[in-house]
């Protein structure tokens, strides 16, 4: 009896449970939001679209360091990275994205903001703009890299009846996914905030950059694509009209001059008496940064850092036994020009063959452009307020080498045990040390702690800044024919840089239009699709094993494998030259083959599982 009466009261407990929380079985989950808890909460929301910015496609990063030893900007100091080095061709599929499930999550949100009366007006409006943004945004992903694709704007749904031809959509013009950019960004920058303040969401300044590089892409393409007819297709999913390349250079300088005379952005200057430590700032300045438009925001705080600097810190001043990994070329390092707006290679040599001495390695590179030192760390200069010690070792007076083969390796000179190489190399072989005999100085991070495994980074990705939009409203007026006004652009860039000699109209060329871009925007993502779009990715990357390029100014100048130029001291006791310092022009050891880029890299490989669940999306050419 004692035993049935407990059981009923447990009965009736449970019942009285389940009644007070109207049905047990069915209660809402805790763990998953439904959408009409999403949709009425602006804080919820934001989470939601906060996901979708961080899903933006790049290609090159600081997050994944190694792509930017892809082509000839830097080499690759990790034995696991020396394969880029070795391969003859860039596969076919190299740089494809068909992220379409992607743009359905952003149709979905898009769909279902439309209709969320309960957010209030000026905050839907927003989130609609920013979604469409980043939905135009993947489509001018998907362009640069594919050609015309099929143009999804609204969520499809399979009803699982067998007959799946309902979401199968051809591809739409090359030209129609430039237009369609172009069209979404006048649309919603009527609705984004103008406020240059904001760096890590949709802005109308934003919106009009990307205006801006979306419609100079498309009119290159129009221009250039005419010297590669065997790119393109009949029905104008690859090619873009020749006819059409002016219209979209108007689009693009207009897109930019909207920018420029708004007086939001500005060039970085707040270290003018050091403007190579100013440019070197740009990037990791959060304060007030005027020239910033766009950026992937890291924060200590909240654990999302990132690990360039980790990964790239010159060895010998590593907070942790990392770092090294990424060392610049002397093909992009020769490319930064001297202060009277001459270009020259480095002086290694005498017409008779003797070496040049300078009495410091750092001689070498003195008269150039201040963008060099920002972008590159060089023999001789600094990082953290320490010396790096970049040097490859003894020269003896018969011409023979002295060195060793670890970092600050050891060696007999003269009878005594000295030091015969660098604590930073270069020694080649050597992963993490300075193989080219220079490191990267472009993003790395000042703060204590940002090369510690533990701490990492918190410096920002910069997709968008104030110094290209300078440079392509001058590239535009330049094809339009008005080479004044892309001077004056170019020379605002480059007085930054301590070029203060003006070019001026005259001085204008394709070759300088190419050439400003290269030096100013290195390691930023922009050299492969400049090259594609310019047509010149087959002719710079040719496969041929071409010797280091004589001429840097020039923009067909093939640059196929990666060079480096290494500091040795002279070991001549009793002679002038003792002490002194000279350099060797080598080639890493790993690189033993010529990047070729071919025709048919141009547009990357469309999948044959995408075409066989859709034929009606054609392949590209030449594949």
């Amino acid at each position: 009896m004692k035993t049935y009466c407990l059981y009923l009261l447990l009965m009736l407990t449970l019942f009285g449970c389940v009644k007070s929380n109207d049905d047990f079985l069915n209660r809402p989950p805790s763990n998953i939001l439904l959408d009409e808890q999403v949709w009425k909460d602006e804080v919820l929301v934001l989470s939601v679209i906060a996901n979708l910015y961080d899903r933006y496609p790049d290609y090159q990063t600081i997050e994944n360091w190694s792509e930017f030893a892809a082509f000839d900007e830097a080499f690759a100091s990790e034995s696991g990275q020396y394969g880029r080095h070795k391969n003859q061709q860039y596969g076919y599929g190299t740089w494809s994205y068909w992220n379409y499930g992607y743009i359905r999550e952003l149709n979905l949100f898009i769909d279902k903001c439309g209709k969320a009366n309960l957010l209030k007006q000026e905050v839907r409006d927003r989130f609609l703009a920013e979604a469409r943004f980043l939905r135009a945004n993947v489509y001018f992903e998907l362009v640069k890299r594919m050609g015309g694709v099929p143009l999804i704007l609204e969520p499809l749904t399979y009803d699982y009846k067998g007959d799946p031809g309902a979401l199968q959509r051809p591809r739409e013009k090359e030209s129609g996914i430039y237009d369609f950019v172009l069209k979404e960004m006048d649309a919603v920058m009527q609705v984004l905030p103008d406020d240059a303040g904001i760096k890590s969401r949709a802005t109308k300044g934003l919106a009009l950059a990307l205006k801006a590089r979306a419609a100079l892409y498309a009119a290159s393409i129009a221009k250039y694509g005419a010297t590669t007819p065997q790119v393109s297709l009949p029905g104008g999913e690859v090619g873009i009209p020749a006819a059409m390349a002016d219209g979209y250079y108007t689009t693009a300088l207009q897109a930019a001059q909207q920018i420029i005379s708004s007086g939001k952005y500005a060039l970085y200057n707040k270290k003018p008496d050091n403007l190579s430590e100013n440019f070197a700032a740009l990037f990791y300045d959060k304060g007030g940064n005027s020239e910033v438009i766009f950026v992937k925001d890291f924060k200590l705080q909240s654990g999302k850092v990132q690990e360039w600097t980790l990964a790239n810190q010159p060895r010998s001043l590593a907070e942790e036994q990392q770092g090294g990994r990424l060392n610049p070329s002397l093909n992009l390092v020769q490319c930064f020009e001297k202060l009277d707006n001459t270009f020259a290679p480095y002086m290694t040599n005498a017409a008779n063959g003797d070496y040049i001495y300078y009495d410091k390695p750092g001689d070498i590179f003195a008269g150039r452009d201040a963008r060099l030192a920002g972008t590159v760390i060089l023999p001789g200069t600094e990082f953290k307020s320490k010396k790096v010690d970049i040097w490859a070792g003894y020269i003896l007076k018969d011409g023979s080498i002295v060195t060793a083969n670890n970092f600050g390796g050891q060696a007999s000179l003269g009878g005594n045990l000295v030091q015969v190489v660098g604590f930073d190399g270069p020694i080649d072989n050597l992963e993490f040390s300075a193989q080219t005999g220079f490191y990267v100085r472009k993003y790395q991070d000042p703060a204590v702690g940002s090369g510690r495994i533990g701490t990492k980074s918190e410096v920002w990705w910069v997709r968008y800044r104030y110094a290209e939009v300078l440079l392509n409203a001058a590239e535009a007026a330049f094809e339009l024919g008005d080479k004044a006004t892309a001077a004056g652009y170019l020379n605002q860039v480059r007085a930054r840089a301590g070029l203060i000699v003006p070019l001026t109209a005259a001085d204008i060329t394709f070759d300088r239009i190419v050439h400003e871009r290269k030096v100013e925007l290195a390691f930023e993502g922009h050299q492969l699709w400049d090259m594609k779009r310019w047509r010149l990715a087959h002719v710079v990357w040719d496969g041929l094993s071409a010797d280091l390029t004589k001429h840097p100014e020039s923009a067909k100048s093939a640059s196929t494998r990666v060079f480096g130029l290494l500091p040795y001291r002279i070991y001549n006791p009793g002679t002038p030259q003792d002490g002194k310092w000279v350099f060797k022009k080598v080639l890493p050891s790993n690189v033993t083959s010529a990047h070729q880029f071919r025709l048919g890299n141009y547009y990357s490989f469309i999948g044959d599982d995408i075409r066989n669940n859709n034929p009606l999306v054609v392949k590209n050419p030449n594949q």
